[in-house]
């Protein structure tokens, strides 16, 4: 564990790190752009420059290892120059793009500017013109004006991927990223390169102009799209949740996601959500309050308690849920016919390598877990014998919150619709589902993202999220629901109560923002 003295602080590290990582660890703040941790060091934007004592040269701190005893230091007035002529010579080409660019208000280029240059430019000569709005693939736009050539997107799609289908093309100021020819950029990790870029060169076709980031609150979640689980922001305002993207976790994926993760603010919005409940009768469907349907069902489920009734789950709901719903039916409604419906079985441990995995659930293993615990083992196959004999005559079903990865959603209507009475919970709306008649009740149920729990990913890790935001407010917790079928009071918090607590965590988010971008209220001379 070698000594070394950063910016005249003292600093143990481990054996082999670089003066970039020493930095990263005492919180010293330093210009770069091609360094990221979870790719190798290209050392290209020669932004990093500091001084070692004893060395007459600057050097780059990503490709510099530390020794025993090495005083480096950023803060000199060479190094401050230096850095702002680098900085100059990455902007010669730039283009003014900053009102109009969907990377404005994250942007590693406008940051550095602000924090480490603050020149006035020298340059009169006309800027190099390079492509723009070029389309690399199903999900990523590329501007190659904007690119400042730090080659962290086809390190990426090299290291990582091993896709490798960007790469460097041309020479001197005429070098452009591009796609290999014949190749688009249309891997399942496509837009970890948006997150990466530090400029807004590779932007997302989906978040493209439909919000500034300034008009966004962010908070911690993880990803539900697969039994990996990984660690997420996402990116909402009141009008709802924008994006998606990954949070660094090395323990489960590091600090990448899926695309297809990504995906999942889509059925969280309210455009995709059940709003109210439905109940369908002989005349029709007819729309009552999420609560009230859950406590008209209490004597149905009562009276049908027994071998007649059969309770259908998905792996996608919380630890907490399933230790509220299984012991509610077994004890309360005196049924072990609970079943676990499995959404893809045939390719349920398939796995691509990397991150994505053929268990399209965040909480198999939780549902399991508490499945064993109470000793249940049906298969789904006494299931289906029940309903076609007409001996499962009541079926009670908490449905996919994400439908998109349930290919056998319509078969699986069409069998427990099969059950004289059939009470439905989940968050989305569903053609299917509304294209049902006899005794049905749907009973909209609350995202991941409106409520607090654990989830099991699949090497047995808890993972325990806090609500983010509510989208639809009247809309159950699998828990309020078990409680209200039972026949149990719920105490629902006030609309008052909800907007004091929504503004108490704007106000501590938009606090964080504060300290995040405070340098740029420091004004400098231009």
């Amino acid at each position: 564990m070698p000594k070394c003295t950063i910016n005249g602080k003292e600093v143990e590290v481990k054996e082999g790190s670089t003066i970039m990582e020493a930095y990263y660890q005492t919180g010293e703040a330093i210009a770069h752009y091609c360094y990221h941790p979870g790719l190798s060091v290209a050392g290209v934007c020669r932004l990093c420059i500091c001084e070692i004592e004893g060395n007459p040269r600057p050097q780059i701190a990503c490709n510099t290892v530390v020794t025993e005893g090495m005083k480096i230091n950023n803060k000199s007035e060479k190094i401050k120059d230096g850095v702002k002529w680098v900085l100059d010579f990455h902007l010669i080409n730039h283009p003014l793009d900053c009102p109009i660019c969907d990377q404005a208000g994250e942007c590693g280029l406008q940051d550095q500017y602000m924090e480490f240059g603050k020149y006035n430019p020298e340059m009169s000569e006309r800027k190099v013109k390079k492509h723009k709005v070029v389309d690399l693939g199903p999900r990523v736009v590329l501007d190659s004006e904007r690119c400042i050539l730090c080659s962290r997107c086809t390190r990426f799609t090299e290291e990582v991927t091993k896709t490798n289908e960007l790469g460097l093309f041309n020479r001197g100021d005429r070098t452009e990223i591009g796609v290999v020819e014949g190749k688009q950029l249309d891997n399942n990790y496509s837009m970890n390169t948006v997150d990466i870029c530090p400029v807004g060169a590779l932007t997302s076709k989906d978040f493209r102009f439909r919000q500034r980031v300034w008009y966004l609150k962010d908070a911690d979640t993880i990803c539900t799209g697969c039994s990996t689980g990984c660690n997420t922001k996402v990116y909402f305002n009141k009008e709802g949740i924008f994006r998606i993207k990954p949070r660094y976790n090395p323990d489960v994926n590091g600090h990448w996601m899926t695309d297809t993760g990504r995906d999942a603010y889509k059925f969280v919005n309210r455009e995709a959500r059940l709003l109210r409940a439905q109940k369908h009768t002989g005349s029709g469907w007819t729309e009552l309050a999420p609560g009230q349907a859950a406590k008209d069902v209490s004597a149905d489920l009562k009276s049908a308690a027994g071998d007649s009734l059969a309770l259908v789950l998905t792996a996608q709901y919380t630890l907490e849920e399933y230790e509220a719903i299984i012991p509610a039916f077994i004890n309360e409604f005196k049924t072990k016919k609970i079943y676990f419906w499995i959404n893809n079985k045939e390719s349920f441990d398939d796995f691509d390598g990397l991150l994505a995995r053929g268990d399209k659930n965040p909480n198999t293993k939780g549902l399991l877990r508490v499945m064993e615990k109470h000793g249940l083992s049906g298969s789904w196959s006494d299931l289906e014998a029940g309903l076609n004999s007409g001996a499962i005559k009541t079926v009670v079903v908490a449905g996919p919150e994400n439908q998109f990865v349930f290919p056998d959603m319509n078969e699986k209507i069409k069998l427990l619709s099969k059950a004289k009475k059939l009470v439905w919970m989940q968050s989305g709306k569903n053609e299917a589902l509304n294209a049902l008649s006899g005794d049905v009740t749907l009973i909209p149920m609350k995202s991941y993202i409106e409520k607090e729990g654990t989830y099991v990913n699949f090497k047995g890790l808890e993972q325990k999220v806090k609500r983010v935001t509510t989208v639809v407010s009247e809309a159950l917790t699998l828990t309020e629901a078990t409680m209200l079928m039972a026949g149990r009071n719920l105490t629902i918090p006030t609309t008052k109560e909800l907007f004091v607590e929504s503004n108490r965590r704007e106000d501590e988010v938009m606090l964080e923002h504060r300290k995040k971008n405070e340098f740029v209220f420091r004004r400098g001379s231009l």
